[in-house]
């Protein structure tokens, strides 16, 4: 039977890490300059590698931590540290990348992981399949996580038609903007990483 109490919760707190409203000016920076066409690509690759890596990591996220050896806490710092470098290069504009390879990155890396699929929304989902009982409280995770990348979709679908009225000049501004946001959710995930390492020694 399917539990609305568990997909309920999985899903706020889903949203709250990964954060739609939030990601909407980051991916407005990333993906500025390129046609409508791209740019929709570009949120569903983000959307699909960020729903992949959520999926792998839910389904033996547990074992695969443990084999590699790496702590959640690591897993954050070196996410936090990845965030950091590309908020540097949108805060001082470089932007001399090839086009080809800048969209790859770009929907792979940072919108696809670490941005949606950061160490917070991978350690929720396991923790979630973990303590889901039964067929129905796991039917009920997987429709949250489904559910919440819909949305992420959706927001950054539809967040394109900013940039038709914000123009060039607002498309600088909202670049800078998003490069002081995001080292600043760097940063904290790194110092969230380290307290976490301080409290385990």
């Amino acid at each position: 039977m399917f539990e609305f109490a568990v997909f309920g919760s999985l899903f706020l707190t889903l949203f709250v890490i990964m954060d739609p409203p939030g990601i909407t000016p980051i991916f407005l920076a990333l993906t500025s300059g390129r046609p409508a066409k791209v740019q929709r690509r570009m949120a569903w690759q983000a959307v699909c590698v960020a729903f992949g890596v959520i999926a792998v990591f839910g389904i033996c996220g547990q074992q695969i931590l443990d084999y590699l050896h790496v702590s959640v806490p690591a897993l954050m710092i070196a996410g936090g540290l990845l965030l950091l470098l590309i908020a540097l290069d949108l805060l001082t504009g470089k932007t001399d990348e090839p086009q080809q390879t800048k969209d790859v990155n770009v929907a792979l890396v940072p919108l696809g992981m670490p941005l949606l699929a950061g160490p917070g929304a991978i350690v929720s989902v396991i923790l979630a399949v973990q303590k889901a009982d039964g067929f129905g409280g796991q039917v009920s995770v997987w429709a949250a996580i489904v559910a919440m990348h819909v949305v992420l979709w959706l927001t950054m679908r539809y967040s394109l038609v900013i940039i038709r009225i914000i123009k060039d000049g607002g498309v600088v501004l909202v670049t800078r903007l998003a490069g002081m946001m995001l080292s600043a959710i760097a940063v904290q995930q790194i110092i969230n990483g380290v307290v976490q390492v301080v409290q385990g020694a």
